[in-house]
């Protein structure tokens, strides 16, 4: 165990443990005592890590507001605020986001569909660009005030950005917006095809977070809007168990993939 004030590896174990049953080490270079969570977001927190990481995972996949959740989980016997739900989705979110992010990179089709939805944020609509390839998988969210060529420049930077990919094909609605904006990013090197109707099962898509944030009646800052709607699609999309669109799932697998997948987002937060 290497200790997290001074990095040495000269550390012993103590016998006894944390509250929560955390094991405590000392470091014999510097002194110092630190338990398993320390130097982590994770330390100081009131409840056990995989408590905070439910919390969290269901706040982004369920609709249930933030005192929802600390009523549910005070049958349990557990005691924590709203405030205490939002500020771990406020830490978490962005680590999940991270580490999904640089999962799937290099791993998404060539062909695009790109739109844009909407969102309340401080009483006014917003742009929320997205992107999914042709099986249906994930390529980016981003969030805009405006729907302009700027918006679309910065929502196709951001989605090579984390895929390192360079699409063949991009299928866009017929705004004015994006054929000077596929110019500016890709030039040539882009097929771009404008239809009303090809980005149909996009726009069927976007009821995922439609649906989710439809209960939140809006946001107060963009970046919360932001920060939530890509933790959201990220792990809507890590636990979708198909791989492309239409793909009939068993209900055995399915179940075993979810839990599995839940296992692994778990694990990403333990070594955040």
């Amino acid at each position: 165990m290497h200790c997290p004030h001074c990095s040495s590896t000269a550390t012993t174990e103590r016998s006894d443990r944390t509250a929560h049953g955390y094991r405590r080490f000392r470091c014999q270079e510097c002194g110092r005592g630190f338990n398993e969570r320390t130097g982590s977001l994770l330390n100081r927190l009131q409840l056990p890590s995989d408590i905070v990481f439910l919390i969290v995972l269901w706040r982004l996949r369920f609709k249930l507001s933030l005192r929802d959740l600390a009523e549910i989980l005070l049958l349990r016997g557990l005691v924590f605020s709203h405030e205490a739900v939002r500020d771990w989705e406020t830490k978490l979110a962005p680590l999940l986001t991270h580490a999904l992010r640089q999962r799937r990179r290099g791993k998404i089709g060539r062909s695009w569909y790109v739109d844009e939805t909407y969102l309340k944020v401080s009483g006014r609509w917003q742009y929320l660009y997205r992107a999914i390839d042709s099986g249906g998988n994930l390529v980016d969210v981003y969030l805009s005030a405006s729907r302009d060529q700027a918006a679309a420049e910065a929502f196709f930077g951001s989605a090579i950005e984390v895929t390192g990919v360079i699409p063949e094909t991009i299928t866009t609605d017929k705004h004015a917006s994006y054929p000077p904006a596929l110019e500016e990013v890709f030039g040539d090197n882009v097929e771009h095809r404008m239809s009303k109707y090809k980005n149909n099962h996009l726009e069927q898509d976007h009821r995922g977070v439609k649906g989710r944030t439809r209960p939140m009646r809006g946001f107060k800052s963009s970046t919360s809007a932001h920060r939530f709607c890509r933790a959201y699609d990220e792990v809507r999309n890590f636990l979708r168990p198909a791989t492309q669109r239409k793909q009939h799932v068993p209900a055995g697998q399915r179940r075993a993939i979810h839990v599995q997948r839940i296992a692994a987002l778990r694990d990403m937060l333990a070594i955040a």
